[in-house]
């Protein structure tokens, strides 16, 4: 099938990855590929599932056959069904004349990626097991059994077996599917990978508008601060929006918004009492075991003099004042 709408877009050198999380992530994405078995891929929304599994198939023996997507939770509970199997002509009211190929006919020979599976009905998960034991498919108004030669790859935000205590996964459907489990650690968890992020989205942007911008040790260092709820799909849509907003070629302090100065200024803040308290403590301990004598605690603390001095009228004013 050479429909480019069933076809994947992205391959493993489209995953940018530095952090060890990543490579690692990456790295195990890259075996389930060569194999032929039903894969679950979770993390938090933005993190790149989607990618992952295009990735998956387009290195599999699969990759010449379609890739074809289905999001669970974009789709209304009465057209599931119909979506996924298809129906034959006057199967319900409204039904094409001709009928319809459901999502795992389209996929034959290919790959069905199932996005959200957690968002999928219970009635129809139970259909989906079915079809993933005996790899055959009913339509609907439909007495005949076609066989499918289909691997599944789902992915979900949820946390899955969470939602089999609550009733709302079956549990013979969240093993069957978890034959292969590849989660995806959240940007926060891989903070190493934001430069090469950015690198790219330069790159990208150059190409496409001729808006060339450059990012700064300093702005890097801002970005790393923050912890990226919405992953690198946030990452992303900020990034593009400093490019674009930006007034000169080098992205400043002032490019970026509030939140990320907030958040810089409040690690900074952060990092400076944790240093002062360090130092605060040192100096203390030697001024003890020196019985206060000041001069002999500055050349154990390898300083000058005057420097303990400045040092003490800004940390310990009062101790300064009376010894």
């Amino acid at each position: 099938m050479n429909n480019k709408s069933f076809s994947a877009k992205y391959t493993f050198d489209d995953i940018l990855v530095n952090s060890v999380k990543g490579k690692r992530c990456k790295k195990m994405a890259g075996k389930f590929a060569d194999t032929d078995f039903t894969v679950l891929i979770s993390g938090e929304s933005g993190v790149g599932k989607e990618m992952f599994a295009h990735a998956i198939h387009n290195k599999s023996k699969r990759k010449f056959k379609p890739f074809v997507r289905l999001n669970c939770a974009a789709i209304p509970e009465n057209l599931a069904e119909s979506e996924l199997f298809g129906y034959e002509s006057g199967a319900f009211t409204g039904a094409s004349k001709e009928g319809r190929l459901g999502k795992f006919e389209l996929a034959d020979g290919g790959t069905i990626f199932l996005d959200e599976i957690g968002d999928m009905p219970l009635i129809l998960q139970a259909k989906l097991l079915k079809v993933l034991q005996e790899n055959e498919i009913e339509r609907i108004g439909s007495n005949k059994i076609t066989n499918i030669d289909v691997r599944v790859i789902a992915a979900t935000n949820y946390d899955l077996k969470e939602k089999i205590l609550q009733g709302t996964f079956r549990r013979d459907l969240y093993y069957r599917l978890n034959f292969l489990s590849l989660e995806i650690p959240p940007l926060r968890e891989r903070k190493d990978d934001i430069p090469v992020l950015v690198k790219s989205l330069q790159d990208r942007f150059y190409r496409k508008y001729s808006i060339k911008k450059y990012f700064p040790d300093g702005i890097l260092k801002a970005l790393s601060d923050y912890n990226w709820p919405g992953n690198i799909r946030e990452l992303i849509n900020i990034l593009g929006r400093i490019m674009i907003t930006s007034k000169g070629k080098v992205v400043t302090m002032d490019d970026l918004p509030e939140f990320l100065l907030k958040t810089h200024h409040d690690k900074n803040e952060l990092l400076k009492s944790s240093m002062h308290e360090a130092e605060s403590k040192l100096i203390m301990d030697m001024l003890i075991k020196n019985n206060f004598n000041k001069s002999k605690t500055a050349k154990n603390l390898g300083i000058p003099r005057m420097t303990l001095y400045r040092k003490l009228k800004k940390l310990f004013p009062i101790i300064n004042s009376q010894h």
